[in-house]
């Protein structure tokens, strides 16, 4: 709630400045040679905005930018013969994570990324969507329901941070069916059957595609009710609310095929930074010692470089988007269908949802609706008119105020959209696909320029959230 765009803070220091020059202009007319200037730059600076973004902060962002390129901070370059503990760390913002493995309490393991830094742990559920395509409009609806259920669970589950769920899609490297023909196939079967064998496996590739779908789950032990004193006590609490929530995901259209093990996370991020290695590591996972040959030492690359506009790894280059504005319509159950579907090049497609807590949600709502109230009564003092966005933005504020008291969560979602190709002469091709992907779905994304790195590790399975980046960085 705020004048000119700003929010309720920069509105109040606004008002408090101009109060300053009317008591300056009446006592001190000499002091507004000196405070003048100075104003007129701070204001341009916070008033004057670009793509939404305030030029002020657009200025300190390039700024720590250059300054980053000129300590090397955007480069990484992995050590060969290293003596430390802590040689085989990721780049950037995944650095201070590392890999841990713990028992399930069904006889098998799971993998869990723990955040040194914050201690927050992360477990990823693989998960198989029914496709709205094949199913009846009244069954996608319920699933669609449900899912707002299982959302609004989460305000209820204060250690539960942030929810990400990530539709990982590229070309089939053939690998699978390879490796299942050569083992079906006789060596004393005829010349021209084996032939068709083969054809079969190098075309197929061309026509296929990989697609994994994962529900990654962040937690806080210390904001848990269970109060866990060491990290043993942590992953335990963590198994417990993973039982809960993969019970719910039944009815939301998801068959949940278990918790995401070590060397599967492993393998992902490895996969995403050298997109060459996929038919390899797939083929490690589906082999009776995964757990022993496919490490976090393993996921890291070798080298890595980000750019303002792209992010160069082992064998390729990605692009990154977040989510800058949703689409102004009544949102249907395949309204991502076309952006998540698989295309000619790798890319990851993510969701991020952070549920506010069940006691505060009815509080942010009805400041929501102060503010459109606040903006109409400005209008009306100031001789505007109401535009169809002011009226739908209000509409909005109060329906969900409404839903809200009937029991509905309150989430904050965001998007970010990852793509990469191995020919970095395809990438402009690349890039215009997601985007035109998004646009069919009435999606505004932005391009994370000077971000590429932290993008990119948020379509993984790490637990990393941009805004909680952005306020470590700016706190």
């Amino acid at each position: 709630m705020g004048l000119l765009g700003l929010d309720t803070t920069s509105t109040f220091v606004a008002l408090g400045v101009a109060m300053l020059l009317v008591l300056a202009a009446a006592t001190i007319p000499a002091a507004l040679v000196y405070l003048l200037p100075p104003i007129a730059v701070g204001g341009g600076l916070g008033l004057v905005r670009v793509g939404g973004v305030p030029v002020g902060r657009l200025v300190v962002a390039r700024c720590r930018w250059r300054w980053g390129v000129l300590r090397g901070h955007n480069r990484y370059r992995a050590g060969v013969v290293i003596d430390h503990p802590r040689a085989f760390q990721l780049p950037g913002v995944l650095a201070p994570l590392t890999l841990l493995s713990a028992e399930d309490g069904y006889g098998g393991r799971y993998g869990i990324v723990w955040d040194r830094r914050t201690g927050l742990l992360t477990a990823t559920l693989r998960v198989v969507p029914a496709s709205t395509w094949l199913a009846d409009r009244t069954d996608a609806d319920t699933w669609v329901a449900a899912w707002g259920g299982w959302l609004a669970a989460l305000g209820h589950m204060p250690a539960v941070r942030w929810v990400t769920v990530t539709v990982d899609t590229a070309p089939e490297p053939g690998s699978t069916l390879a490796d299942a023909v050569q083992q079906a196939v006789v060596p004393t079967a005829p010349q021209q059957a084996r032939a068709i064998m083969h054809e079969l496996v190098r075309t197929a590739p061309a026509a296929a595609a990989d697609v994994d779908t994962r529900v990654s789950i962040t937690v806080d032990p210390k904001a848990s009710a269970a109060a866990p004193k060491d990290l043993f006590e942590a992953v335990a609490d963590l198994g417990r609310i993973l039982d809960g929530l993969a019970s719910r995901l039944g009815g939301c259209g998801v068959s949940v095929r278990g918790r995401a093990t070590a060397a599967e996370i492993a393998g992902t991020v490895r996969t995403a930074f050298d997109p060459h290695a996929r038919g390899e590591v797939n083929r490690l996972l589906t082999g009776p010692q995964a757990d022993e040959v496919l490490g976090w030492c393993d996921a890291s690359p070798i080298a890595a470089t980000e750019h303002t506009d792209r992010y160069e790894h082992d064998g390729g280059v990605s692009v990154s988007w977040a989510w800058h504005e949703p689409p102004r319509q009544n949102v249907r159950s395949d309204i991502l269908a076309r952006l998540v579907a698989p295309g000619p090049f790798p890319k990851r497609i993510t969701l991020q949802y952070r549920a506010l807590p069940a006691a505060t949600a009815s509080r942010v709502l009805q400041q929501e609706v102060n503010a459109a109230a606040f903006r109409a009564q400005f209008r009306r003092r100031t001789g505007r008119d109401e535009t169809a966005r002011d009226s739908w933005d209000a509409a909005r504020a109060r329906q969900a105020a409404t839903e809200e008291a009937m029991g509905a969560g309150v989430c904050l979602v965001s998007m970010y959209a990852t793509v990469t190709v191995t020919d970095p002469a395809q990438l402009r091709r690349a890039v215009a696909h997601v985007e035109a992907s998004a646009d069919a779905a009435k999606i505004r994304l932005r391009r994370l320029w000077g971000s590429q790195a932290a993008g990119f590790a948020t379509t993984l399975p790490c637990g990393i959230c941009p805004p909680e980046l952005s306020r470590r960085l700016f706190h």
